[in-house]
């Protein structure tokens, strides 16, 4: 299962509505790339869910995630966060042995190693 914390909540609202994107999902994948082996997807989809997709629904927001990306991310949540580079979505995967400096880049003890190099998701950590 894939959760949204309260705040991803208010922001993915806020970003729904100003893109006017009403009943459009957060789609969520994983892929091949970036430092760690495997990288992070997410968009808003205003198409129906996919045959092989799961299908989430919190607080009258739908996550959309295909079976293969949930193995990777079972157990993971998508928050909102502001740093010093701004604010953004990030996702707190419970499966990650290791990540990159930015977090848009994992891997697990299931899935094979490196990918580009550190620095090559962009993050230059």
């Amino acid at each position: 299962m894939i959760t949204l914390t309260p705040r991803a909540v208010t922001e993915l609202k806020d970003l729904i509505q100003s893109q006017s994107k009403e009943g459009s999902a957060l789609r969520v994948w994983v892929a091949g790339g970036g430092c760690s082996g495997l990288s992070y997807g997410m968009a808003l989809d205003d198409s129906p869910a996919e045959e092989d997709d799961e299908v989430y629904e919190q607080d009258q927001l739908k996550v959309y995630i295909d079976k293969m990306s949930l193995q990777y991310m079972d157990g993971s949540s998508v928050d909102y966060v502001d740093d010093v580079l701004g604010g953004g979505f990030k996702i707190e995967n419970p499966n990650a042995t290791s990540s990159c400096g930015c977090g848009s880049s994992f891997k697990t003890a299931d899935s094979e190693g490196g990918g580009g190099g550190c620095g090559s998701c962009g993050c230059n950590s």
